[in-house]
């Protein structure tokens, strides 16, 4: 199945867009992201502002033809490297806003290889789907 380049292009700056925006939000507003953070990993805060900075320069690398498939593949292993406080939001039933919702949690967690598949695609300029490459 051929998809469009323009589909494509939406595609990675809807993603681009997100994770500059998320990225945003961990530097000016850590608190939430430091709640969720594992406690054995050491220096919370200082990993929810490196994962911040992480966020919106695999964004906006999305974007820059030259770098665009190294920042997919940079977005990939920030997911992954995100993935342990992901589990511990859901083992902890983390609020989000305050509010205590399970399920979304544990439905949050397969969203990333959802994430990834994403970044690995909207990074490359084929025009199949990822699973036809």
């Amino acid at each position: 199945m051929a998809i469009t380049p323009q589909v494509r292009t939406v595609a990675r700056w809807t993603l681009a867009g997100a994770m500059v925006g998320i990225g945003v939000l961990h530097l000016v507003a850590p608190e939430p992201f430091v709640t969720i953070v594992p406690h054995f990993l050491p220096e919370p805060l200082m990993l929810v502002y490196a994962s911040g900075v992480c966020e919106i320069v695999g964004g906006i690398g999305l974007l820059l033809p030259p770098v665009r498939k190294v920042a997919g593949w940079g977005l990939i292993a920030l997911y992954v490297a995100v993935f342990p406080a992901n589990i511990n939001m859901a083992l902890n039933n983390t609020p989000i806003g305050g509010r205590h919702y399970p399920i979304l949690l544990w439905l949050r967690l397969p969203l990333q290889g959802v994430l990834m598949a994403w970044a690995w695609w909207c990074s490359r300029e084929e025009t199949t789907f990822f699973w036809m490459a």
